[in-house]
Protein backbone atom coordinates (compact mmCIF):
# COMPACT_ATOMS: atom_id res chain seq x y z
CA UNK A 1 0.00 0.00 0.00
CA UNK A 2 3.16 2.78 -0.67
CA UNK A 3 2.33 5.52 -3.05
CA UNK A 4 1.03 8.80 -2.60
CA UNK A 5 -1.77 10.96 -4.44
CA UNK A 6 -0.73 13.52 -6.79
CA UNK A 7 -3.12 16.24 -6.98
CA UNK A 8 -4.66 17.02 -10.46
CA UNK A 9 -6.24 20.40 -9.12
CA UNK A 10 -9.53 21.88 -8.15
CA UNK A 11 -12.59 20.62 -10.71
CA UNK A 12 -15.13 22.60 -9.36
CA UNK A 13 -15.10 26.02 -7.82
CA UNK A 14 -19.20 26.92 -6.52
CA UNK A 15 -18.21 30.49 -6.32
CA UNK A 16 -17.57 30.70 -10.32
CA UNK A 17 -20.70 30.98 -11.60
CA UNK A 18 -24.26 32.82 -10.57
CA UNK A 19 -25.93 30.18 -8.20
CA UNK A 20 -29.49 28.89 -7.27
CA UNK A 21 -30.21 30.01 -4.07
CA UNK A 22 -30.19 26.82 -2.52
CA UNK A 23 -27.05 26.56 -3.68
CA UNK A 24 -25.22 29.51 -2.95
CA UNK A 25 -21.91 28.47 -1.24
CA UNK A 26 -19.90 25.27 -0.73
CA UNK A 27 -19.62 22.65 -3.04
CA UNK A 28 -19.30 19.59 -0.26
CA UNK A 29 -18.91 15.75 -0.21
CA UNK A 30 -18.17 15.35 -4.13
CA UNK A 31 -20.19 11.80 -5.06
CA UNK A 32 -19.39 10.43 -8.31
CA UNK A 33 -21.74 8.47 -10.63
CA UNK A 34 -20.24 6.65 -13.94
CA UNK A 35 -22.05 8.23 -16.88
CA UNK A 36 -20.02 7.47 -20.23
CA UNK A 37 -16.62 7.65 -21.07
CA UNK A 38 -14.75 9.72 -18.54
CA UNK A 39 -17.63 11.66 -17.65
CA UNK A 40 -19.02 11.47 -14.04
CA UNK A 41 -22.22 13.29 -12.31
CA UNK A 42 -20.62 14.65 -9.40
CA UNK A 43 -23.26 15.45 -6.60
CA UNK A 44 -22.46 17.52 -4.26
CA UNK A 45 -24.05 19.17 -1.00
CA UNK A 46 -24.60 22.64 -1.38
CA UNK A 47 -25.37 25.87 1.22
CA UNK A 48 -28.10 28.26 1.10
CA UNK A 49 -27.76 31.55 3.05
CA UNK A 50 -28.74 29.72 6.41
CA UNK A 51 -26.24 27.33 5.65
CA UNK A 52 -29.04 24.21 5.51
CA UNK A 53 -27.51 22.19 2.45
CA UNK A 54 -29.50 20.74 -0.23
CA UNK A 55 -27.87 18.23 -3.23
CA UNK A 56 -26.51 19.85 -6.46
CA UNK A 57 -24.48 18.08 -9.21
CA UNK A 58 -21.99 18.36 -11.97
CA UNK A 59 -20.85 16.75 -15.18
CA UNK A 60 -17.16 16.48 -15.38
CA UNK A 61 -14.91 14.72 -17.75
CA UNK A 62 -12.36 13.83 -14.83
CA UNK A 63 -9.29 12.21 -17.03
CA UNK A 64 -9.38 16.40 -18.93
CA UNK A 65 -10.36 18.05 -16.10
CA UNK A 66 -13.18 19.70 -17.62
CA UNK A 67 -17.04 20.51 -16.33
CA UNK A 68 -19.18 19.20 -19.48
CA UNK A 69 -22.84 20.74 -17.32
CA UNK A 70 -23.15 23.04 -14.77
CA UNK A 71 -26.31 22.21 -13.47
CA UNK A 72 -28.26 25.30 -11.91
CA UNK A 73 -31.31 23.74 -10.20
CA UNK A 74 -30.79 21.42 -7.28
CA UNK A 75 -31.49 18.04 -7.63
CA UNK A 76 -32.48 17.22 -3.57
CA UNK A 77 -34.06 20.25 -1.18
CA UNK A 78 -33.33 19.75 2.36
CA UNK A 79 -36.56 18.88 3.67
CA UNK A 80 -39.49 21.06 6.11
CA UNK A 81 -39.05 21.72 9.56
CA UNK A 82 -40.61 18.52 11.04
CA UNK A 83 -38.19 15.97 8.89
CA UNK A 84 -35.36 14.96 9.93
CA UNK A 85 -33.03 16.31 7.21
CA UNK A 86 -34.73 19.41 8.11
CA UNK A 87 -31.50 21.73 7.75
CA UNK A 88 -29.47 19.56 6.01
CA UNK A 89 -28.34 16.46 3.14
CA UNK A 90 -24.85 15.43 3.68
CA UNK A 91 -24.21 12.72 0.75
CA UNK A 92 -22.56 9.01 1.34
CA UNK A 93 -22.11 6.63 -1.56
CA UNK A 94 -24.43 4.97 -4.15
CA UNK A 95 -25.04 1.33 -3.73
CA UNK A 96 -26.68 -0.82 -6.13
CA UNK A 97 -29.66 -2.76 -3.99
CA UNK A 98 -31.75 -4.75 -6.07
CA UNK A 99 -33.06 -3.31 -8.94
CA UNK A 100 -32.72 0.38 -7.35
CA UNK A 101 -29.53 2.63 -7.08
CA UNK A 102 -29.60 3.85 -3.58
CA UNK A 103 -27.80 7.28 -2.56
CA UNK A 104 -26.90 6.88 0.94
CA UNK A 105 -26.94 10.55 3.21
CA UNK A 106 -26.97 12.38 6.72
CA UNK A 107 -30.07 14.59 7.27
CA UNK A 108 -29.17 17.41 9.61
CA UNK A 109 -31.72 18.44 12.59
CA UNK A 110 -30.94 21.71 14.22
CA UNK A 111 -33.61 22.08 16.91
CA UNK A 112 -34.56 25.10 19.07
CA UNK A 113 -32.67 25.54 22.42
CA UNK A 114 -30.53 21.75 21.35
CA UNK A 115 -27.77 20.94 19.78
CA UNK A 116 -27.88 19.85 16.37
CA UNK A 117 -27.61 15.92 15.23
CA UNK A 118 -27.93 13.78 12.11
CA UNK A 119 -29.24 10.34 11.33
CA UNK A 120 -29.39 8.84 8.24
CA UNK A 121 -31.70 8.01 4.97
CA UNK A 122 -31.41 7.13 1.77
CA UNK A 123 -32.82 8.15 -1.79
CA UNK A 124 -33.53 6.49 -5.02
CA UNK A 125 -31.29 7.59 -8.12
CA UNK A 126 -33.23 7.39 -10.94
CA UNK A 127 -32.52 5.81 -14.39
CA UNK A 128 -32.32 9.70 -15.61
CA UNK A 129 -30.08 10.24 -12.47
CA UNK A 130 -32.19 12.47 -10.60
CA UNK A 131 -33.39 12.12 -7.20
CA UNK A 132 -35.95 11.16 -4.74
CA UNK A 133 -36.63 10.81 -1.04
CA UNK A 134 -36.97 6.46 -0.33
CA UNK A 135 -38.85 6.92 2.40
CA UNK A 136 -39.57 9.79 5.04
CA UNK A 137 -37.80 8.44 7.87
CA UNK A 138 -34.61 7.59 8.45
CA UNK A 139 -32.88 3.85 7.45
CA UNK A 140 -30.80 4.36 10.29
CA UNK A 141 -31.84 6.52 13.67
CA UNK A 142 -30.97 7.41 17.19
CA UNK A 143 -31.02 4.83 19.42
CA UNK A 144 -30.06 3.26 22.92
CA UNK A 145 -26.51 2.21 20.35
CA UNK A 146 -26.29 5.77 18.88
CA UNK A 147 -28.09 7.98 21.21
CA UNK A 148 -26.31 11.38 20.24
CA UNK A 149 -25.84 12.15 16.44
CA UNK A 150 -25.58 10.02 13.47
CA UNK A 151 -23.38 10.38 10.04
CA UNK A 152 -21.71 9.75 7.00
CA UNK A 153 -23.06 6.27 5.92
CA UNK A 154 -20.97 3.72 3.49
CA UNK A 155 -22.72 1.23 1.92
CA UNK A 156 -21.22 -1.73 0.17
CA UNK A 157 -22.97 -4.88 -1.56
CA UNK A 158 -21.65 -7.83 -0.17
CA UNK A 159 -20.97 -11.44 -2.16
CA UNK A 160 -23.69 -13.21 0.19
CA UNK A 161 -26.01 -10.80 -0.80
CA UNK A 162 -25.90 -8.79 2.58
CA UNK A 163 -25.21 -5.45 3.30
CA UNK A 164 -22.32 -3.32 5.22
CA UNK A 165 -22.45 0.38 6.04
CA UNK A 166 -19.88 2.14 7.76
CA UNK A 167 -21.12 5.59 9.27
CA UNK A 168 -20.37 7.87 11.80
CA UNK A 169 -21.29 8.19 15.87
CA UNK A 170 -20.78 10.60 18.12
CA UNK A 171 -20.38 9.60 21.46
CA UNK A 172 -19.93 13.27 22.91
CA UNK A 173 -19.69 16.35 21.80
CA UNK A 174 -16.38 17.48 24.32
CA UNK A 175 -13.93 14.39 24.90
CA UNK A 176 -11.78 16.74 27.36
CA UNK A 177 -10.10 18.60 25.14
CA UNK A 178 -12.98 20.88 23.44
CA UNK A 179 -13.25 18.26 20.48
CA UNK A 180 -16.21 16.12 19.95
CA UNK A 181 -15.51 12.59 20.07
CA UNK A 182 -17.08 11.36 16.95
CA UNK A 183 -15.89 7.57 15.38
CA UNK A 184 -17.12 5.31 12.83
CA UNK A 185 -19.10 1.90 13.52
CA UNK A 186 -20.51 -0.64 11.12
CA UNK A 187 -23.85 -2.27 10.64
CA UNK A 188 -25.29 -5.11 8.64
CA UNK A 189 -28.59 -5.23 6.38
CA UNK A 190 -30.32 -8.02 4.38
CA UNK A 191 -32.15 -5.57 2.18
CA UNK A 192 -29.80 -2.62 2.27
CA UNK A 193 -32.70 -0.34 4.22
CA UNK A 194 -33.28 -1.92 7.82
CA UNK A 195 -30.44 -2.04 9.26
CA UNK A 196 -28.39 -3.68 12.72
CA UNK A 197 -25.96 -2.29 14.16
CA UNK A 198 -22.85 -3.98 15.20
CA UNK A 199 -19.87 -4.16 17.65
CA UNK A 200 -16.88 -3.38 15.37
CA UNK A 201 -15.37 0.12 14.95
CA UNK A 202 -12.27 1.64 13.62
CA UNK A 203 -9.74 2.76 16.24
CA UNK A 204 -9.21 5.84 17.41
CA UNK A 205 -7.08 7.90 19.43
CA UNK A 206 -7.53 10.89 21.94
CA UNK A 207 -5.64 14.03 21.08
CA UNK A 208 -4.12 12.07 17.41
CA UNK A 209 -7.50 11.17 15.23
CA UNK A 210 -10.93 11.34 17.21
CA UNK A 211 -13.51 13.38 15.33
CA UNK A 212 -13.91 11.28 12.01
CA UNK A 213 -15.89 11.76 9.31
CA UNK A 214 -16.96 10.54 5.82
CA UNK A 215 -15.81 6.89 5.43
CA UNK A 216 -14.97 5.93 1.78
CA UNK A 217 -14.03 1.85 1.43
CA UNK A 218 -11.21 0.60 -1.19
CA UNK A 219 -11.27 -2.67 -1.99
CA UNK A 220 -7.37 -3.30 -3.06
CA UNK A 221 -6.93 -6.86 -3.87
CA UNK A 222 -7.85 -10.02 -1.96
CA UNK A 223 -8.75 -9.08 1.68
CA UNK A 224 -6.66 -5.94 1.59
CA UNK A 225 -9.26 -2.88 2.07
CA UNK A 226 -8.57 0.67 3.09
CA UNK A 227 -11.39 3.51 4.90
CA UNK A 228 -10.67 6.89 3.73
CA UNK A 229 -11.68 9.33 5.68
CA UNK A 230 -11.23 12.85 7.18
CA UNK A 231 -10.13 13.60 11.07
CA UNK A 232 -9.55 16.06 13.33
CA UNK A 233 -6.78 15.29 16.26
CA UNK A 234 -8.11 17.83 19.08
CA UNK A 235 -5.15 20.21 18.64
CA UNK A 236 -7.15 23.21 17.15
CA UNK A 237 -6.20 21.67 13.59
CA UNK A 238 -8.50 21.83 10.57
CA UNK A 239 -9.62 18.76 8.84
CA UNK A 240 -6.69 16.11 7.56
CA UNK A 241 -7.57 13.21 5.46
CA UNK A 242 -6.35 9.80 7.23
CA UNK A 243 -6.72 5.75 6.52
CA UNK A 244 -7.14 2.64 8.04
CA UNK A 245 -5.88 -0.65 6.59
CA UNK A 246 -7.33 -4.22 7.18
CA UNK A 247 -6.39 -7.43 5.52
CA UNK A 248 -9.61 -9.21 6.75
CA UNK A 249 -12.05 -6.51 6.74
CA UNK A 250 -12.42 -6.88 10.76
CA UNK A 251 -9.21 -5.39 12.32
CA UNK A 252 -8.45 -2.79 11.06
CA UNK A 253 -5.05 -0.64 11.97
CA UNK A 254 -4.99 3.28 12.14
CA UNK A 255 -2.45 5.25 10.06
CA UNK A 256 -3.25 8.44 9.55
CA UNK A 257 0.37 9.89 8.91
CA UNK A 258 1.03 7.21 5.83
CA UNK A 259 -1.81 9.07 3.94
CA UNK A 260 0.57 10.18 1.01
CA UNK A 261 -2.18 13.50 0.83
CA UNK A 262 -1.37 16.87 2.69
CA UNK A 263 -2.74 20.48 2.51
CA UNK A 264 -0.95 22.23 -0.38
CA UNK A 265 1.06 25.44 0.36
CA UNK A 266 -0.91 27.71 -1.07
CA UNK A 267 -4.39 27.91 -3.24
CA UNK A 268 -7.91 26.48 -2.25
CA UNK A 269 -6.71 23.45 -0.39
CA UNK A 270 -3.92 25.26 1.99
CA UNK A 271 -6.09 25.09 4.93
CA UNK A 272 -7.80 21.55 5.02
CA UNK A 273 -8.20 18.58 3.11
CA UNK A 274 -11.73 17.02 3.81
CA UNK A 275 -14.72 14.71 3.02
CA UNK A 276 -12.06 12.06 0.48
CA UNK A 277 -14.26 10.25 -2.10
CA UNK A 278 -11.82 7.35 -3.57
CA UNK A 279 -12.50 5.73 -6.93
CA UNK A 280 -11.33 3.19 -9.55
CA UNK A 281 -11.97 4.38 -13.25
CA UNK A 282 -10.00 2.89 -15.69
CA UNK A 283 -7.46 0.98 -13.83
CA UNK A 284 -6.66 3.91 -12.06
CA UNK A 285 -7.29 5.06 -8.45
CA UNK A 286 -9.05 8.45 -8.07
CA UNK A 287 -9.96 10.73 -4.98
CA UNK A 288 -12.29 13.68 -4.95
CA UNK A 289 -12.12 16.16 -2.07
CA UNK A 290 -12.76 19.47 -0.28
CA UNK A 291 -10.24 21.56 0.84
CA UNK A 292 -10.71 24.94 2.65
CA UNK A 293 -13.96 25.93 4.53
CA UNK A 294 -15.77 22.31 4.76
CA UNK A 295 -16.22 22.51 0.61
CA UNK A 296 -16.49 26.43 0.68
CA UNK A 297 -13.78 26.43 -1.98
CA UNK A 298 -15.08 23.59 -4.20
CA UNK A 299 -13.56 20.01 -4.51
CA UNK A 300 -10.80 18.72 -6.61
CA UNK A 301 -9.62 15.42 -7.66
CA UNK A 302 -6.29 13.37 -6.98
CA UNK A 303 -4.64 10.15 -8.38
CA UNK A 304 -2.92 7.50 -6.42
CA UNK A 305 0.60 6.87 -7.47
CA UNK A 306 2.16 3.82 -6.52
Amino acid sequence: MNGYWKKQGRLFDPESRPRHPKLITHAANPLPVYIEDDIYRIYYSGRDEKNRSSIGAVDIDIVKRKIIRDFYEPFFLHGPEDSFFSHGVSIGNTCQVGERLLMYFMGWKNTKNKHWYGEIGALQVDKNLSLSLLQPSPILALSSTDPVSLSYPWVSALDDGTFHMWYGSTINWDAGNGEMLHIFKSAKSLNGIDWESLDNTIPYIINYAQAFSRPTLLNRKGNESELWFSYRAGDGLTYRIGRATSINHQNWNLEVNKTGIEISNKGWDSEMNAYPFVFKHRGEIYMLYNGNGYGKTGFGIAKWVD
